[in-house]
């Protein structure tokens, strides 16, 4: 069965905030400039914001460039950040400590990504845009000079064993004369894009985060709307770079989360587990009795920063957001850089096709980014998360004396690390006892899992392939006591044996699966390969 065939101008791979940026920006231009450019978004979610997570505290410096009265258009910006607290904390007690100026919020707000997604969208339809949820692009195409030529989305109805059942429906292929990849933290077509043209070529690693979050109701006398709280310190030891976040947003809710650096040596270590842990910390709890769980996720994040972004363009296509890799580390922020880059980008391919001289590549995107204060953000803080391999109060030392003394103009830059090169051998590693999830404060995956909404149709192949179907027993289980176990947030793989103990062997549970992307990171052989699932699976995020 031929695939269908839909031209377009633009086509953008993911419906975040890089993405939707992007596909406004260029419906402006084009406005603008009374010109017709016809633009298309894929989100492989089953509705905008089903996959989007974020602490997320915003700052609109993009938002205020690409829509100035959003206020008036009804962006939910609707909680100010009012206060700011940074924590070192001990198992039992808590120092508070001088909050770093990029931890500064004055001015920003308190936001749920996923509702501020389908805001963008709404935006992005007024002004003509294409928007196809449940439509996951799984191949890039190629004219036959190598060209990018577009995208193809997966086929639907492909059974277990890979042949089509009943309810087959062959993908459809989407040509453009530019693509843009926003598919955030670890795309899969993106990671084929590196490998094809060689875009990392000349820059570091990029380095991850794993960010586990939890939005909460609780008891409106310890609500304080506004209010920020990061921590760092216990449960983390010393090594291992981490720390948490509490934000108190609208309607006596409050996001809380840790994110832990996947360059962690211990195979041991669950970050899942931590988190969970973390909640017991009396500075915690204390607001979370009496409240109730509404929601749970997790995400991976690129924290590489400056010195890791890859060459961002190739012929006929670009790479913007946290596909990129703009995080702001020391801010814990992205999503007003990921704007930002999708804007510079949407610029750039709008003047290009204007341009019937031009090649096929738009080498002028580059060239906006690095004169952009994008550009300047991430330089100036490039050496904060890589000065953690020093330890906590290394990189607290380091960090406070780039900040105040060098103001970001260090006449060196660290170098970055491949994380899953990191890992101890289990044998090297202390393990670690963590407490039973007690229902209340603390859970097991399993029930995580289930209030994230996650689902696949359960007849389709998994999506999370072993190169080497031999290596977790024989490596991963032998050498590191199958750490794939322990830093998946959501129990997808499992060691079971026969009741003797004898014949252990990996099961995958694909259907649990929130496409965190930790597994295609930081397993130490790099022999898992996450690929996209039938469209519309996943999680569905409501309102993280």
């Amino acid at each position: 069965m031929e695939r269908e065939v839909m031209e377009y101008d633009v086509v953008i791979v993911g419906a975040g905030p890089s993405g939707l940026s992007a596909a406004i920006r260029l419906k402006q231009l084009a406005a603008e400039h009374e010109r017709e450019v016809s633009v298309c978004v894929l989100e492989k979610g089953s509705e905008v914001g089903a996959h989007l997570l974020s602490g997320a505290v915003l700052e609109p410096r993009a938002l205020n460039e690409l829509i100035p009265d959003w206020k008036e258009k009804g962006a939910p910006l609707n909680t100010p950040a009012t206060e700011d607290h940074f924590l070192y904390l001990t198992e039992k007690k808590s120092v508070k400590l001088p909050n770093p100026p990029q931890m500064n919020n004055h001015g920003n707000y308190i936001i749920s990504l996923g509702a501020f997604g389908r805001w963008l969208a709404a935006q992005a339809e007024e002004l003509g845009v294409e928007i196809y949820p449940g439509f996951a692009a799984a191949e890039v195409l190629y004219a036959e000079d190598g060209t990018v030529k577009g995208v193809a989305t997966g086929d639907m109805g492909i059974g277990k064993d890979g042949q089509p059942t009943d309810a087959f429906t062959p993908g459809m292929e989407l040509h453009a004369k530019q693509t843009i990849f926003a598919e955030g933290c670890r795309g899969s077509l993106a990671k084929g894009l590196m490998e094809r043209f060689k875009l990392r070529d000349g820059v570091d690693p990029q380095t991850y985060g794993i960010g586990i979050k939890e939005l909460w109701e609780i008891e409106p006398a310890k609500h304080k709307q506004g209010l920020v709280v990061h921590t760092v310190g216990w449960p983390m030891d010393a090594k291992t770079y981490g720390g948490s976040w509490m934000y108190h947003m609208e309607n006596n809710q409050v996001s809380i989360g840790f994110v832990i650096g996947l360059d962690y040596e211990n195979p041991h270590l669950s970050p899942f587990d931590e988190f969970q842990r973390f909640k017991l910390h009396p500075d915690v709890r204390k607001y979370l009795e009496g409240g109730r769980r509404i929601s749970y996720g997790a995400r991976a994040l690129s924290e590489g920063g400056f010195q890791s972004v890859p060459k961002l363009t190739f012929p006929g296509g670009s790479l913007i957001g946290d596909t990129a890799g703009f995080l702001n580390v020391p801010k814990i922020k992205g999503n007003h850089t990921a704007m930002k880059s999708g804007m510079l980008c949407a610029e750039a391919i709008f003047d290009h096709l204007g341009d019937e001289a031009a090649g096929s590549e738009v080498t002028d995107y580059p060239d906006r980014v690095k004169s952009s204060w994008l550009w300047e953000e991430l330089y100036h803080v490039r050496n904060i998360r890589p000065s953690f391999r020093r330890g906590l109060w290394g990189g607290i030392a380091y960090s406070a004396l780039d900040t105040f003394v060098l103001r970001g103009k260090a006449p060196w830059t660290f170098k970055n690390h491949a994380d899953h090169l990191q890992l101890k051998k289990a044998s090297e590693a202390p393990k670690i006892a963590y407490p039973k999830p007690d229902g209340v404060l603390t859970f097991d995956k399993l029930s995580s899992v289930f209030i994230s909404n996650t689902n696949h149709e359960e007849n389709q192949p998994a999506h999370l392939t072993l190169k080497d179907p031999s290596i977790p027993i024989k490596v991963n289980l032998a050498e590191y006591d199958a750490p794939e176990q322990r830093y998946c947030p959501a129990g997808v793989y499992e060691i079971v044996r026969e009741d003797s103990g004898a014949n252990p062997r990996l099961q995958i549970n694909a259907q649990n699966c929130v496409h965190c992307k930790t597994c295609d990171i930081k397993d130490p052989t790099q022999n898992i390969n996450w690929v996209v699932p039938e469209g519309g699976g996943g999680p569905n995020y409501p309102n993280m």
